[in-house]
């Protein structure tokens, strides 16, 4: 599958933004003074989940940070029974737009938009494929290559792992792409690094089942490390910070590469952090709905997906891991990320985005 290297209906610069703090009644909303709403429904995860919801809610902020004309809600759902629920409910109060947050709303999502045909929906990390969803997706196979890369380069022990909260597309797109970079190294240095909890030939491998729970996260990390994994990469949400408090608590046994937002932003252990593939959601949410916002139509095709060329994945910075990086290797995680932005490495996954 070839990488989309689509910026969607515009990339990720805006120039909705440039209305900023003017007086209320002169912000365009399309109607005046009429403040626009912009609902966001959680996954289970829910909005404190240092990860995706977090993530989109930020979008949002930003948005009304730009355009102080836009007022925001959300609701969180504590189980999948609520998804269609919360999104319907967010019909009857009249929202404007309205966010789904998560590849597990995908069909909660497509049906409410089904029903209400004149109402504008986005969603984050999936494509329901109707034409009043704006999906926003996110080829992160391209980031997690260079992590993968990254992670082989820095491991004493020759094995690196990574685990999932549930086999879905926006999970196991991290871990394709992660030991696809294990491989690249490997091939480039004659080396035999493993990588454990993840076959991408089989797509089977380790998984929480949950999104929440740190002791589940822990579980399958500790499980990792004694099979000799020195760096683990969670794809697991909130579940993920069991992983981090362990490597915290191990004395540098293992470090970890976390996910979505820099874990330096999002969670209390920085120190153990290599780095973070990182999904521009913030950015990705606040253009949508700025454009919704002046009167702009969102496509759904070609909808919007991010990659390493228009900035909407990347690789945080190496914040505690700065100086122990090598200045070799550093200098080749940055070529991957040119080579993949140009075509020259094409990553592939089962996962990747579809337009």
């Amino acid at each position: 599958m070839r990488i989309a290297s689509a910026i969607a209906a515009g990339g990720l610069v805006l120039g909705a933004a440039a209305c900023g703090e003017a007086p209320e009644d002169d912000n365009n909303a399309g109607n005046g003074a009429k403040k626009y709403s912009a609902c966001m429904v959680t996954d289970v995860g829910g909005i404190d989940d240092k990860s995706f919801n977090t993530s989109a809610w930020k979008g949002l902020q930003e948005a009304q940070k730009a355009n102080s004309n836009i007022d925001i809600k959300n609701v969180q759902s504590k189980a999948e029974a609520d998804y269609e629920v919360n999104l319907n409910g967010f019909v009857n109060q009249k929202c404007d737009f309205i966010l789904a947050v998560g590849g597990l709303m995908s069909d909660a999502t497509k049906k409410a938009a089904a029903a209400h045909p004149d109402q504008q929906f986005g969603i984050v990390d999936a494509n329901p494929g109707v034409d009043n969803v704006y999906p926003m997706q996110f080829d992160t196979a391209q980031a997690a290559f260079q992590a993968g890369y990254l992670a082989a380069g820095m491991s004493k022990t020759e094995k690196v792992g990574t685990y999932g909260g549930l086999p879905i597309p926006p999970v196991t797109i991290f871990m394709d792409g992660f030991a696809d970079g294990v491989a690249y190294y490997n091939k480039a240095k004659s080396k035999n690094v493993q990588v454990l909890g993840w076959d991408k030939a089989t797509q089977k491998g380790s998984f929480t089942n949950d999104f929440v729970k740190q002791d589940e996260g822990k579980k399958v990390s500790d499980t990792l490390v004694a099979q000799g994994a020195d760096i683990i990469m969670p794809v697991a949400g909130g579940a993920g910070l069991g992983t981090t408090a362990a490597a915290q608590a191990s004395g540098g046994k293992f470090s970890v590469v976390w996910v979505d937002v820099d874990g330096c932003e999002s969670t209390p252990n920085c120190g153990v952090l290599l780095t973070t593939v990182v999904k521009n959601i913030p950015d990705a949410v606040k253009e949508a709905v700025l454009k919704a916002a002046g009167g702009e139509k969102l496509q759904a095709k070609p909808g919007f997906v991010g990659n390493l060329a228009n900035n909407g994945v990347s690789i945080a910075p190496y914040h505690d891991f700065e100086s122990k990086v090598p200045a070799e290797l550093k200098a080749e995680v940055d070529k991957i990320k040119a080579d993949i932005a140009a075509g020259t490495i094409t990553v592939t996954s089962k996962a990747q985005p579809t337009k």
